[in-house]
């Protein structure tokens, strides 16, 4: 299969779009739709549908594009081996947890950009269920997430230890209502699991999009969260608010650094090694 119609392919789903593909790839619209009905008709299925707001996958489309970009994934990593063993890379593509990066993404693209200055490196923030989806659909090249990864296809590269801790308000009469993070945060499905086990009732979930809004919400007693202990320190908030650290055997969460197994970067070791706590 032509190696070049499947990544006209996966830029066209990432895009949903004929118009924006061709923009990305620097050639005319004809050219890219011409190689997608080369690619549908080599296969013999139609992988999009054509919509009012340009294009969508269709079962089978969905069904390719996984295997489509780990084909284009393993061939040019393929290809780097070959033509070049310098442990010297270009670009690193990096995601993060806002939790984490709120902590430590800071220092750690200082010391690669002083170890590596001329490497171009790209940041994506999110909570761990969207920067799982960027790994798996190699839109990152390493990633820290919270909590210890469940799917085989990533490993650990490094680890970091965190202190989990009940986050509440100073006076004991405030209201049990749990103050969230956005979907996804490993950090708010932990709690809302720890109240369950507990048999504590919780009155209801504020959600707010920024952590040092939750610390401050906890401060003046609108309610409880839960977060490392890295990130109250950080922000300044462990003397202002009732902290409960919980065991490890009870909330163990640390922060991993993580990369595809089929995706591993060349200065791998490096980042193992490297100390940024």
């Amino acid at each position: 299969m032509d190696l070049n119609l499947l990544k006209v392919f996966v830029n066209v789903a990432n895009k949903k779009s004929i118009s924006m593909a061709a923009s990305e790839l620097k050639c005319a619209q004809s050219n890219v739709t011409s190689r997608i009905k080369q690619l549908e008709k080599n296969l013999g299925v139609e992988l999009f549908f054509r919509v009012p707001k340009g294009v969508i996958l269709t079962k089978e489309g969905e069904k390719l594009y996984p295997q489509a970009l780990e084909l284009i994934h393993k061939i040019q990593n393929c290809i780097d081996s070959i033509s070049n063993n310098s442990v010297e890379i270009s670009s690193l593509k990096i995601g993060s947890t806002d939790c984490n990066a709120a902590v430590r993404i800071s220092p750690f693209l200082l010391k690669l950009h002083q170890d590596f200055p001329n490497m171009h490196l790209e940041l994506f923030t999110g909570t761990t269920k969207d920067i799982y989806e960027l790994l798996l659909d190699y839109k990152v090249d390493i990633a820290f997430i919270s909590g210890e990864p469940t799917n085989d296809s990533l490993i650990v590269l490094k680890k970091f230890e965190e202190e989990i801790a009940i986050l509440e308000p100073q006076k004991d009469d405030s209201p049990n209502v749990a103050l969230t993070f956005k979907e996804g945060c490993v950090y708010d499905e932990f709690l809302k699991s720890y109240y369950q086990q507990k048999n504590i009732f919780v009155e209801k979930s504020l959600p707010f999009g920024n952590l040092e809004t939750i610390l401050s919400c906890i401060k003046v007693g609108m309610g409880k969260s839960l977060l490392p202990m890295s990130i109250v320190k950080k922000m300044g908030y462990d003397k202002d608010i009732k902290v409960t650290i919980l065991p490890k055997d009870e909330a163990y969460i640390p922060t991993c650094l993580v990369c595809r197994a089929d995706n591993i970067p060349k200065i791998s070791d490096y980042l193992k090694s490297l100390q940024i706590d």
